[in-house]
């Protein structure tokens, strides 16, 4: 039996408790949002007890590099061996993660074992989506995007404070073990409550196309990390990986083409142009929610004088549009079945907000930030889960999984590019007006004549002008994406969800 023949041709009806089920999906994904907020709000007093502060951006970088390398591995896995069952391993493999970095004693311990969080992160963000596509079709889709934008909001808000809070109360440890009670919770209640379509395939796995992609993207990951920090853009390490990153994609492509069971088969962006198109809103939202996350609570701090104990509140302008716009929007679209309009009009908002911002300077009171923030929440909102649904839409219930990976992969990706980019603009606006050895937190910058203060402001200032010019410039061009979306008639709900029978399934044989 071909692998297409056991699937259904449509997405299935909506279970009667679909809210209840998705509820432990969100959960999940609530934890691999929250840990890097958390886990960067509590380093200082890690790196005060195991020491270690030269290898700090390690504990970062480690999670984020397994955690891109791994989602089309398990989304394409999910795909083949059963999304549940995929599901389940990778919260299983991320509360034994989160177990390990809190016993840590080291550094290195604490590195290595931010590696095995980092693939089960990789395995829950893979599959989230994926499963949300299996068990609600893209029509239907609009009634839980609140659920979804929401997540996205706590997990924003909720980790730095926290992170705060429990770094200031417990142990600095409890900033991983509190991943372990909310991981077995959702681990338990999916269990028990989640049953989607099985799987009954027998496949090759395209271990050649794993290694390159890994290959490519640990590349990709680290140029992103590195360039303008650790090594300039032009040096000889940076161009190095940007040649391997280049050679191991072309060769991934290839590979993909002759495999019978390839790990991101290009039939997703090659079958309807919207697929590509949604990818590119997808790439600008990351650059946004990474760079907005990082650079806006900056400002707000060092220019504006707000307290970092708030930083998480600090976002509450942005964020709760989001939510609201959002759930609108979907519910419209679920009403009506349109949905063009909404990537449209969020990148208008997006790059309206974003062009705004880049016009502060050091007399900007916290309202006007606040207003423009609005805009730029309402952007997000209008953008980002449409254009989730649109890609959901593009493609085959078959190949749901590695689609949805390849989703959050751009997502992930846009976000280490932009944060890449924006370090490089804001390091090189700030270094010349920062004296050598000196501190740049409140209690120092105060210490500094106020000639000098003055100077490191207006250079503060002007380097988040430039990040926002050019987040704007990119969501121009997701604008430009949006325009050539082909409004195709969403899918309904087809005959009722078979229950799970993924324990019966076949594993797949390795040679």
């Amino acid at each position: 039996m071909s692998a297409s023949a056991s699937l259904p041709s449509a997405p299935p009806a909506v279970p009667k408790n679909v809210r209840w089920v998705l509820l432990g999906v969100m959960l999940a994904m609530l934890l691999s949002m929250l840990d890097n907020m958390v886990v960067s709000t509590a380093m200082p007093t890690i790196v005060g007890e195991l020491g270690g502060l030269d290898h700090i951006s390690w504990v970062v970088t480690a999670y984020t590099l397994v955690t891109a390398v791994t989602t089309p591995v398990w989304g394409k896995f999910g795909d083949l061996f059963g999304r549940k069952n995929m599901y389940l391993a990778s919260i299983a493999v991320f509360i034994v993660g989160s177990a390990l970095c809190g016993a840590s004693q080291s550094m290195g311990e604490l590195i290595a074992f931010r590696v095995v969080q980092g693939v089960g992160a990789g395995g829950i963000g893979a599959g989230a989506f994926a499963l949300i596509g299996a068990l609600v079709p893209p029509r239907e889709r609009g009634k839980y995007q609140g659920m979804t934008a929401s997540v996205m909001a706590i997990g924003t808000i909720g980790g730095p404070l926290l992170g705060g809070f429990v770094t200031g109360h417990f142990d600095w440890r409890w900033a991983f073990y509190v991943n372990l009670p909310l991981g077995l919770v959702a681990l338990v209640w999916l269990w028990l409550k989640l049953h989607v379509p099985a799987t009954r395939i027998k496949a090759r796995i395209d271990w050649a196309g794993i290694g390159l992609l890994t290959l490519a993207i640990t590349a990709i990951v680290l140029a992103a990390t590195w360039a303008g920090s650790t090594y300039a853009w032009g040096s000889w390490q940076i161009l190095a990986l940007a040649t391997v990153a280049v050679l191991g994609l072309a060769a991934f492509i290839r590979v993909e083409q002759r495999v019978s069971e390839p790990l991101l088969p290009l039939s997703v962006f090659t079958g309807h142009r919207n697929y590509p198109l949604a990818m590119v809103m997808t790439l600008a939202g990351g650059v946004v929610m990474f760079g907005a996350g990082l650079y806006l609570p900056l400002f707000q701090q060092t220019v504006q004088g707000a307290s970092a104990t708030n930083s998480g509140l600090l976002m509450l302008p942005m964020m709760i549009p989001v939510v609201i716009v959002s759930t609108i929007a979907g519910k419209v679209m679920s009403a009506t079945g349109k949905y063009k309009i909404f990537p449209v009009l969020g990148t208008v908002f997006l790059t309206t907000g974003l062009g705004l911002l880049a016009t502060m300077d050091t007399g900007t009171s916290f309202a006007v930030t606040a207003l423009y923030m609005v805009l730029v929440g309402i952007g997000l909102g209008f953008t980002m889960q449409m254009a989730g649904t649109i890609a959901q839409n593009s493609v085959s219930l078959r190949d749901m999984g590695a689609a949805m990976s390849s989703s959050n992969l751009f997502r992930t990706l846009g976000g280490s590019l932009g944060v890449a980019v924006f370090g490089s603009l804001f390091t090189r606006a700030v270094q010349p007006h920062l004296a050598p050895g000196a501190g740049t937190g409140p209690d120092a910058l105060r210490r500094l004549p106020a000639g000098a203060r003055d100077a490191y402001l207006a250079a503060v200032t002007n380097g988040v002008g430039h990040i926002f010019l050019t987040a704007a410039i990119i969501c121009a061009l997701a604008f430009v994406a949006a325009l050539f979306v082909v409004e195709v008639p969403l899918k309904k709900a087809g005959p009722p969800a078979p229950a799970d029978t993924t324990k019966g399934l076949r594993a797949a044989t390795t040679s």
